[in-house]
């Protein structure tokens, strides 16, 4: 790797450069003989990133997120992508593959909304805005006096929708205003009982192709294990669902010492039915805790979900 320049892909939004240069920083400070002058960044405008006033679904999917991103990894026009695994489809793309992740940001989601109110302090009409299938049945059960209206773009844009009167509050991660240093804009931190993150959420990973093993082993010591286990047994219950960016479902795995606990939710296809389960395993076993989890909320759902 001496002296041959690595390049790394990243969406072009203020975020994803926020996380492609954590992820930079990472592998430097694993490497301490590698010259940081040889990493660069380079950013790639995305599908998902042009089309900003339509539903992912209806644009082809969370994979407009990475498409061009992945078709540049192959190419060899870049050396690895960053993303984060909340934006991935839950198949991944033949050449490529998903094993190094970052150390997980916090999952939680919060509110912003106008005047600072809580969210029980909202009035009744109260219109919130996201574009998730899965947080707006949650804000349904949690109340169904609400009015939620789709809203796309990046934080940044969501939150100067909010404050041009269009919302009377935004649903986000609260990983992403925390990493933009805009979270005194929060006005209520959702506890993971009332919202289930989206899988991954808070999760970046590292992207590689599969035969490329020079940049496998450059970037093996960024890997943060416990996250790792967390997300394979997150993204190994989505597989069971078959799940796209349509499905609302929601999960969050933890590790404590030997065993991994996950709660998972999923919800009806018009929100109505919420099917929950908690499962619990020994670490050694992320994969096959995924797939009871998603086989049990089939057995909950049947086809109710898709």
């Amino acid at each position: 790797m001496k002296n041959k320049k690595i390049i790394i892909g990243s969406r072009g939004s203020k975020l994803a450069l926020i996380y492609a240069e954590r992820a930079r920083k990472s592998i430097i400070e694993c490497n301490p003989g590698l010259d940081s002058n040889l990493l660069d960044i380079k950013s790639i405008v995305t599908t998902g990133d042009k089309y900003q006033n339509k539903r992912l679904s209806d644009i082809g999917g969370k994979g407009h997120f990475s498409k061009k991103i992945e078709e540049q990894l192959l190419t060899k026009e870049i050396d690895l992508a960053v993303h984060a695994l909340k934006d991935l489809p839950s198949i991944e793309t033949p050449g490529l593959s998903l094993n190094v992740f970052l150390k997980r940001n916090d999952p939680r989601e919060i509110l912003i909304s106008k005047k600072n109110l809580s969210f029980d302090n909202l009035k009744t009409g109260s219109v919130i805005g996201t574009s998730s299938f899965r947080r707006s049945a949650q804000i349904k059960k949690l109340r169904n006096d609400l009015e939620v209206k789709l809203i796309r773009g990046n934080v940044d844009t969501r939150i100067k929708k909010l404050e041009e009167k269009k919302y009377d509050g935004i649903i986000l991660a609260l990983t992403g205003i925390q990493s933009l240093g805009v979270k005194k804009k929060i006005s209520q931190i959702f506890s993971t009982r009332e919202m289930l993150p989206s899988v991954g959420q808070g999760i970046v990973v590292l992207q590689t192709r599969t035969n490329d093993y020079k940049i496998i082993d450059l970037i093996n010591k960024t890997n943060h294990y416990k996250t790792f286990l967390c997300a394979t047994a997150e993204r190994s219950m989505l597989k069971i669902l078959e799940g796209d960016c349509d499905t609302a479902v929601g999960a969050l795995a933890t590790v404590e010492g030997n065993l991994i606990s996950m709660q998972c939710e999923l919800f009806s296809l018009d929100g109505k039915k919420r099917f929950f389960t908690e499962i619990n395993g020994s670490s050694m076993e992320p994969k096959n805790i995924g797939i009871n989890a998603g086989k049990e909320l089939i057995k909950q759902a049947g086809n109710s979900y898709k």
